[in-house]
């Protein structure tokens, strides 16, 4: 089991309503940043478009909510994309899953690629979002974590589609609307030449993505050759703010890949607030790599570093309008889980990352053992383990094909309709990577914790604090 602790500073969320939003009669063309709303183009170095896709939605959710300048901060937001590119654990520099941690070979060349899910995991562990203030430069590698350090955290990462191929756009309006709600979106598309300014990838060509953009606005009128209908989004890129004349470019909602990839089509990082939780207990360092379509209920079995009440619960939904039931448990003995301490209930409309908060604080005594289970109504559980990572944007082929994972005995159980399993037994097959990959596997189940009353008081007047401690929970 690893636990990340970071203690800082809470703000209360805003709202900024945006004027003239109707769902209902979507305008013809819309730009994020006519109300202030998209942050500045940036200039990336090296293959790190995926990580300034991943910075410009969040910053862009944190205009809308207020929530930036809410916290204090001075300026646009600003957040820190090399920090997400050395640390964020599919890397050669850095995989908390081998020993040791930095292996040449071994996991994705910083600076050389990567995707929304290699972000979500950096995220959803509590790594980051950190300021660009806080480790501006590609060169050297900042230190993981610091005092001075301020952390924002994102609630909720979910994967739209506009429709199943390129040819088909029925999904747009919910695209739009979101883009509208919750801020700019990552995407992705084939860059077949630096100066590629109006984009359009037919369905039937084979070219995969390699550059990372973030959606910003569309219009439904713009034209490009060869596509079968008009209709573009505005795309901001990361080329600097001169190229194109502004750093944007359009992309047909025709294009093969941008609205459309199911990993990379339209990426929302939404609910984002300065970092509330205390600790983050995870067994899953890289996230979402697989989901076991046949697996409705899961749990994963930690161990309480601290007395810190638990107050929140992420996971996955690998389908849209889900509904889940959230239980915490005391004991699970015998093959059997009693005493239940916590829970929640809900639906989630759109696939993804997610983060709910338990119907009351779960108090936790330093050393107990506790049980996050989680019910899910619809499309599997997902894992983490051994894979690919299998849209490299900006980067070459990994060196060895593979992202090791690590698992224990003890860490992660499933129902098999009469009784609770444990993962790390099931027999499981990497396609992906080409050989067997059994006992790498954990579920992405995670549980947050809070800094109790009075400590949050005086945390608050002091300002923010970061410390981590990590362990597994090994039996």
């Amino acid at each position: 089991m690893r636990k990340r602790h970071i203690w800082c500073v809470a703000a209360m969320a805003t709202m900024l309503l945006l004027s003239g939003q109707v769902y209902g009669d979507l305008p013809v063309t819309y730009d994020l940043r006519d109300f202030g709303l998209s942050t500045s183009v940036k200039s990336q170095k090296g293959g790190t478009c995926w990580a300034h896709g991943t910075m410009s939605a969040i910053e862009s959710n944190l205009l809308i909510t207020g929530d930036w300048a809410t916290a204090g901060e001075a300026g646009e937001p600003n957040l820190a994309e090399y920090h997400l590119d050395w640390w964020n654990g599919f890397n050669e520099y850095n995989n908390d899953d081998t020993t040791p941690t930095a292996q040449a070979g071994n996991g994705l060349v910083v600076h050389m690629g990567g995707d929304y899910r290699v972000s979500t995991a950096y995220i959803s562990r509590g790594d980051g979002a950190v300021r660009d203030l806080d480790c501006p430069s590609n060169e050297p590698a900042p230190a993981r974590s610091l005092e001075s350090y301020h952390y924002y955290y994102v609630g909720d990462v979910e994967w739209y589609t506009a429709g199943p191929n390129g040819d088909d756009i029925s999904n747009i309006d919910t695209i739009k609307s979101a883009l509208m709600d919750y801020g700019a979106m990552g995407t992705c598309y084939y860059a077949s030449g630096y100066g590629s300014t109006s984009h359009y990838q037919p369905e039937a060509t084979s070219e995969p993505p390699n550059h990372s953009v973030a959606i910003v606005g569309w219009d439904d009128t713009i034209t490009f050759s060869g596509a079968p209908g008009p209709g573009g989004w505005l795309c901001k890129n990361s080329w600097g703010s001169t190229w194109n004349g502004d750093g944007h470019l359009w992309i047909s909602y025709y294009d093969k890949h941008a609205g459309h990839h199911p990993e990379m089509g339209a990426v929302s990082f939404r609910n984002v607030e300065p970092m509330q939780y205390s600790s983050v207990y995870y067994h899953d360092t890289h996230g979402w790599r697989q989901t076991l379509d046949n697996v409705s209920t899961a749990f994963n079995a930690f161990t309480a570093d601290g007395d810190d009440p638990l107050k929140a619960v992420s996971f996955c939904t690998a389908a849209d309008d889900v509904t889940y039931t959230v239980r915490v448990y005391d004991t699970f003995d015998g093959g059997a889980l009693s005493e239940e301490i916590g829970g929640a209930t809900g639906t989630i409309a759109v696939t993804g990352f997610h983060t709910v908060d338990l119907e009351n604080l779960v108090a936790m005594n330093d050393g107990d053992d506790f049980y996050i289970l989680v019910e899910l109504s619809d499309g599997g559980q997902a894992i983490d383990c051994t894979s690919t990572v299998p849209v490299l944007l900006g980067a070459p082929a990994v060196t060895d094909g593979s992202i090791v994972s690590d698992a224990a005995p003890g860490e992660s159980f499933y129902s098999d309709g009469t009784n609770w399993v444990d993962l790390y037994g099931l027999y499981l097959y990497g396609e992906d990577v080409g050989r067997e990959i059994t006992g790498s596997a954990n579920f992405c189940i995670k549980g947050l914790t809070v800094v109790p009353e009075p400590a949050t008081l005086i945390l608050l007047s002091l300002g923010g604090l970061a410390i981590i401690r990590r362990r597994r929970r090994r039996s």
